[in-house]
């Protein structure tokens, strides 16, 4: 009987919240937190799926049609999106689903579980093409996303997919870089506020992308991707009071992005002047888009009075978690700090390598 391990870990976005719907590139790294799947060939015809962490189990028959499917049910999603690159399970396996990652927390854990699913049926039942974490990546953005109708981008899925810190340009022609600087002293904290991802996210890419398209029926020259904070005023005045905040957080965050790249690209990396640069991106995240609540406010300062360089909030918002960047070696008192503001968890985290198939073996029965 096959064994096959697949791990995916969690991500943190660093630079470019609300950015990668507007084709607006994006600073983000994948974190040591894990979803693990586990599967053993059963002899059967069905996915007997386990998840002990959150007491769930599921039966999948794989000779039924995939039909009728619920949003948020991103293994049958997979599953649809996978046939289509000719990935045909003819086999059953037993399947246990287990992570250190938390649920609900802005660290991707629903497309690590996407990611760690589609590694696992790809390296089981193969597909069309040459696999390459890229084209993992696209996979789970099509089936997390596009398939799904979900508001989100494709930051979650590359930075899973491909791994380490890597530059995305979500704007035509679509790349995803790898940066080779050293990032260390990162701290993650977990406020226990679930996010609002969907409403949250909509509503603000909703009002974002109304700005944007007015502004650029008014200016035929205008290019959000070369907008500068010079140019807020000269744009702003087109637009109703209520969508300013939105259209200046746009070019503002692009702004934080910009500069952090260029840091980035040094030979060695100033963890001050990107702790700098963080903090001015929360302020937008939080002053102009509002989406902190006061725990994550609580956790931020308390993490900046601790001695931390910079900290944020990570992804959507509306609760979720915050990274933070600290001189490396120094992350205990701070993790403290976060904890007595508020935090469910808080813990030092290094940059993963990325999605991968841990092990595939052999598994031998032993009779009596």
């Amino acid at each position: 009987m096959n064994k096959i391990i697949s791990i995916a870990p969690g991500r943190t976005c660093l630079f470019g919240d609300h950015q990668d719907y507007l084709g607006l590139p994006i600073i983000a790294c994948a974190i040591s937190k894990h979803i693990k799947l586990t599967a053993i060939e059963n002899g059967l015809r069905t996915f007997n799926i386990n998840k002990p962490d959150i007491n769930k189990k599921r039966i999948i028959n794989i000779d039924e049609d995939i039909v009728d499917l619920e949003k948020g049910d991103h293994i049958l999603y997979t599953l649809k999106v996978l046939k289509k690159y000719g990935c045909i399970p003819n086999r059953g396996y037993n399947i246990e689903i287990t992570g250190n990652l938390p649920i609900n927390a802005g660290t991707s854990s629903s497309s690590a579980l996407v990611i760690s699913w589609a590694n696992f049926l790809i390296e089981a039942f193969g597909i069309t093409k040459k696999v390459t974490p890229e084209l993992i990546s696209q996979i789970a953005y099509e089936s997390e996303v596009l398939e799904q109708g979900a508001p989100g981008g494709m930051m979650d899925h590359y930075s899973i997919g491909v791994g380490k810190v890597v530059y995305i340009n979500t704007s035509e022609p679509f790349s995803c870089n790898i940066i080779r600087t050293e990032l260390n002293g990162l701290i993650s904290g977990v406020s226990g506020v679930p996010k609002e991802t969907v409403g949250l996210l909509a509503e603000v890419k909703g009002n974002t992308l109304k700005a944007v398209d007015i502004v650029t029926k008014t200016f035929k020259d205008f290019n959000l991707n070369k907008a500068e904070i010079e140019d807020l005023d000269k744009y702003s005045n087109c637009l109703p009071t209520e969508y300013v905040p939105y259209f200046n957080a746009a070019i503002k965050n692009h702004y934080y992005t910009k500069k952090a790249l260029i840091e980035f690209n040094k030979e060695t990396l100033n963890l001050k002047r990107i702790g700098e640069l963080m903090n001015g991106h929360h302020t937008v995240l939080r002053d102009l888009l509002k989406i902190t609540v006061p725990r994550i406010d609580d956790m931020i300062e308390a993490a900046l009075k601790a001695g931390a360089y910079g900290a944020k909030i990570v992804g959507s918002g509306g609760g979720g978690s915050i990274v933070v960047i600290a001189e490396p070696g120094k992350e205990a008192p701070i993790v403290e700090a976060i904890l007595k503001a508020g935090a469910i968890e808080s813990y030092p985290v290094s940059v993963d390598s990325g999605a991968r198939i841990l092990e595939r073996s052999k598994t031998i029965n032993i009779e009596n």
